[in-house]
């Protein structure tokens, strides 16, 4: 007889219906990533629920979308737009008005859950080209009407709420192509809409597509990589998880046209200029409260898969992982593509939730002087040329070694890849239960690392029931990011809203940046004139001021830009 199989939660499996909520708060409809045994096992030891638990699901968001609150935009304005786009290009259907007027954030997720959408545009447009931006923009602004832009809607920081109503324009319908290649500059120029997955493969295949002699690669690949848009990467400050390498967006981006109720914004794709203070690098992390981003010029990278070099190992200490990896990235031989340490928590947890926290690995780990919850996993790749990337991984070993590390090999690496991008669609599955796993990341010096990671993590689990994970997956020569994962069952959503709150601002009190690479929305808001100083922050208003004296643009505190009467 086969051993009896322990209780598993019934984890969703079909696909949303259509016009629902939950088809518009899931990552992505038609992907799912459920917690293993191992994973489910964790949740009721460390939250105290039991089978019985999770034998009833919470509201699923599996009501059809419907809005109490009309669209308030007259006729006139309606057809105003009808002429510019076309009829098909305007939508003032209730399913449409909270599609695009929501990102993935924790927040909107709950909210449409339970119904509570008021914060919806009055209709949503989808431009045909930059000509149809133009005329948009230009008519808002004579007629006052607010403008959101979604790309595609894979923002959690509350970014493109509509606090005023008016119209979601929205980017990734149309505006979704690799307008050219350019092989001499290495550059593509790319509409704001165009998606990671399709991007990417229209580089890979660039001798097909453009007549190009090589292959290339956009080398942005964050988490969201296949639900966001590369309008969304440059707008929120993104940053790819080969970023140590590659660059974040804010690096990747030469130029760019903006429509702005101003005027047209075009800079100029000449890599190296000194002509005074660069607007091109003002619009970058704008948002959308300066203007729409319409065309961008992109560095492009040559794409040479077969020279990838894996790496993994694991240091005796969180210490020893910060500071080999300090040396890795100072060293000046080159740098890794992926390069991310994991501290003790998240270690284990990923040990034990793999199956290799006991038996012979355990054993093996234990005998070389790694302990739980003091060893720290390191996972990383080497990119580019062959003897490069050779170079790359062959000193990394042997800075690790120098620190006290093991090899793993690439057997780790390789195992962190499978779930790289389906990770995010777990939360779906524990907020039908009452958890709630959010994140929260921060920027950091190497000299204030320690102080922040202890200071932050005390104070998380001086909450009882709480898991953090922390890791830190870019790196520079001057620091790094420390990315905080939390699960917990807390009593409602509110409760955890406030947690968040007191947690940034501990990030904040130790010397962290608000937000490393998911932007700034509303979320993040309060804190941006601090956090910045009053001359900082007066600078972006004047600037605000100037693009878009009507105060069209994403209204509603997104960056805290909104002038203070």
């Amino acid at each position: 007889m086969k051993p009896r199989q322990s209780f598993q939660p019934a984890w969703r499996e079909d696909i949303p219906a259509d016009g629902t909520y939950r088809s518009i708060f899931k990552y992505d409809p038609k992907k799912f990533s459920h917690p293993s045994a191992a994973w489910y096992e964790m949740f009721k030891k460390e939250f105290g629920m039991t089978d019985e638990d999770f034998k009833k699901r919470r509201p699923g968001g599996d009501e059809r979308v419907v809005l109490q609150r009309k669209p308030g935009l007259s006729d006139s304005h309606i057809n105003a737009f009808i002429g510019i786009v076309g009829k098909d290009n305007v939508a003032t259907d209730d399913y449409s008005r909270v599609r695009y007027g929501h990102g993935k954030s924790l927040d909107e997720d709950l909210a449409m859950r339970n119904k509570a959408t008021d914060r919806v545009p009055d209709l949503a447009i989808h431009p045909r080209n930059k000509e149809d931006v133009v005329k948009i923009v230009a008519y808002c602004n004579a007629q006052k009407i607010p403008i959101i832009t979604y790309g595609a809607g894979s923002g959690v920081v509350l970014g493109i709420r509509s606090d005023q109503g008016g119209i979601a324009l929205v980017m990734s319908t149309h505006m979704n192509k690799v307008i050219s290649v350019n092989e001499n500059n290495q550059t593509a120029l790319v509409q704001p809409g165009l998606m990671g997955p399709d991007y990417e493969a229209a580089l890979n295949r660039a001798p097909e597509i453009y007549g190009t002699t090589h292959r290339y690669t956009c080398g942005h690949f964050p988490q969201s990589f296949e639900i966001a848009s590369v309008g969304g990467w440059i707008l929120a400050l993104g940053s790819g998880q080969a970023s140590t390498y590659y660059g974040d967006a804010y690096d990747i981006v030469l130029s760019q046209e903006y429509v702005t109720p101003a005027g047209i914004i075009k800079t100029r794709d000449i890599p190296g200029t000194a002509t005074g203070p660069k607007v091109n690098d003002i619009m970058k992390g704008s948002e959308g409260t300066y203007g729409i981003l319409v065309e961008v010029t992109m560095k492009i990278f040559r794409y040479m898969p077969d020279n990838r070099r894996r790496f993994a190992f694991m240091f005796p200490t969180w210490e020893a992982a910060v500071n080999a990896s300090r040396e890795i990235v100072q060293g000046e031989f080159g740098l890794p593509a992926v390069l991310r340490i994991s501290d003790p928590e998240e270690t284990e947890i990923g040990l034990k939730l793999k199956g290799f926290n006991d038996g012979v690995l355990d054993k093996f780990l234990r005998l070389r002087g790694l302990k739980p919850m003091e060893r720290c996993l390191c996972i990383g790749t080497a990119e580019g040329e062959k003897g490069s990337a050779k170079h790359v991984k062959k000193m990394a070993s042997k800075i690790a070694h120098r620190f006290g590390a093991m090899s793993l090999t690439g057997y780790a690496t390789k195992q962190w890849e499978h779930g790289r991008y389906s990770d995010v669609h777990m939360r779906e599955d524990l907020l039908d239960y009452g958890i709630i796993i959010d994140t929260l990341e921060t920027g950091v010096t190497w000299d204030n690392l320690h102080r922040l990671h202890q200071g932050v993590r005390s104070f998380v689990k001086s909450r009882p029931g709480t898991i953090c994970t922390t890791h830190a997956s870019h790196f520079y020569p001057q620091g790094t990011n420390l990315y905080f994962i939390l699960m917990l069952k807390p009593k409602d959503g509110n409760e955890f809203f406030e947690f968040r709150k007191q947690i940034v601002d501990k990030i904040v009190e130790y010397g962290g940046s608000i937000s490393h690479h998911h932007g700034i929305g509303r979320m993040f808001a309060p804190w941006m004139e601090n956090y910045l100083g009053k001359e900082q922050i007066q600078v972006l208003r004047a600037l605000k001021r100037h693009f878009d004296p009507n105060n069209i643009m994403n209204p509603g505190k997104t960056l805290g830009l909104d002038s203070k009467e």
